[in-house]
């Protein structure tokens, strides 16, 4: 069917739909409903891409509101649309530095006191609503401001580490999330070296998480720049352990300090016995490597009560605190004390 006919059948069913359903007992019910479209081209015989040009045509129907109607061919120019959008707002953003970041907590599993934070960047743009990281940082790496923006960071979070310090709180590790881009292209230590230098922050205060699949992509090329970062006195962890199909055989090479627990596997520790032998397992070989061991996203006191069995040391989530604005963590830190 072409693409006219497609429409013009899209309609139909739209249109069928209008007169309310009656329901016995429960009166009328209003139905609605979007259509994406796509076209099966002669010759075509992958019937499963056709069905998932159509399902990417739906998802961009549904972003314009019950009844609409979008074509695949319509629906990547809405996405193109977007994109380039969304590029040219974070720039502009970027630009003013209307951008902060939060800090998490870390908390001790058996004493409840905080021992540590991670740095987590927020976008608030003047006008409209910012994007989280998940959405906004692949953006910036295609277009080139990931050096900038964790350039950034480092220096954003040092600074605030000596901010807390002149107001008298313990010292405690901040963590900063490292890209891809950042170790193969950017000059991480000099910026490390730079950033502490500049605030008078101890180098073993400063933590970088590097994510399990970010060490995969980036292979062997990068154990010399992170064994020299360690040799520094910076920490090192491997972040969202457990889904990036490595193995400790192949973590082991690298000089990590911290391992952290993909939160996939902690939220479902209350039903699942298989992720729970798999938590039980990594925070033991975790010990075993010499290893830190922390589990991210912990929300409830069940997954929090087996984590402590199996022996997990530390955890952060909702469960602990969500992230905070830096006097509200300072308040928090003196609150539930530093360990």
């Amino acid at each position: 069917m072409e693409a006219e006919g497609q429409g013009s059948l899209a309609s139909r069913v739209l249109a069928s739909l209008v007169e309310p359903v009656h329901v016995p007992d429960d009166g009328e019910l209003f139905l609605s409903a979007c259509i994406g479209l796509a076209v099966a081209m002669p010759g075509d015989v992958d019937a499963v891409a056709v069905v998932q040009k159509a399902d990417a045509a739906l998802i961009e129907a549904k972003r314009h509101g019950p009844g609409s109607v979008r074509h695949h061919v319509e629906a990547l120019a809405d996405i193109s649309r977007r994109k380039l959008g969304l590029e040219n707002r974070l720039r502009r953003s970027w630009a003013a530095r209307e951008f902060a970041l939060q800090y998490q907590p870390k908390v001790a599993v058996t004493s409840g006191a905080m021992v540590g934070v991670e740095a987590l960047m927020r976008w608030r743009p003047s006008e409209g609503v910012g994007e989280p990281p998940s959405v906004f940082i692949p953006v910036a790496e295609e277009i080139g401001l990931i050096g900038e923006m964790g350039d950034w960071v480092l220096r954003e979070a040092c600074r605030q580490a000596r901010v807390w310090a002149d107001e008298g709180l313990p010292e405690f590790p901040i963590a900063v999330n490292v890209s891809a881009r950042q170790l193969t292209v950017g000059d991480v230590p000099t910026a490390v070296v730079t950033a502490v230098a500049e605030f008078g922050v101890p180098l073993r205060q400063l933590e970088l998480e590097i994510t399990e699949s970010t060490l995969i992509e980036v292979g062997s090329s990068s154990v010399d720049l992170l064994g020299a970062l360690r040799d520094m006195g910076v920490r090192l962890a491997v972040d969202d352990f457990g889904t990036g199909y490595s193995s400790f055989g192949y973590v082991q090479r690298f000089p990590m300090n911290v391992l952290k627990i993909d939160r996939v596997f902690i939220s479902a520790l209350e039903r699942s016995d298989g992720d729970r032998a798999i938590c039980s397992a990594i925070i033991s070989l975790g010990h075993a490597l010499g290893m830190t061991v922390v589990a991210e996203s912990v929300e409830t006191k069940a997954q929090l009560e087996i984590l402590r069995e199996q022996g997990c040391d530390v955890y952060q989530g909702l469960l602990a605190c969500p992230p905070l604005d830096p006097q509200d963590l300072a308040d928090f830190a003196r609150a539930t004390s530093v360990g």
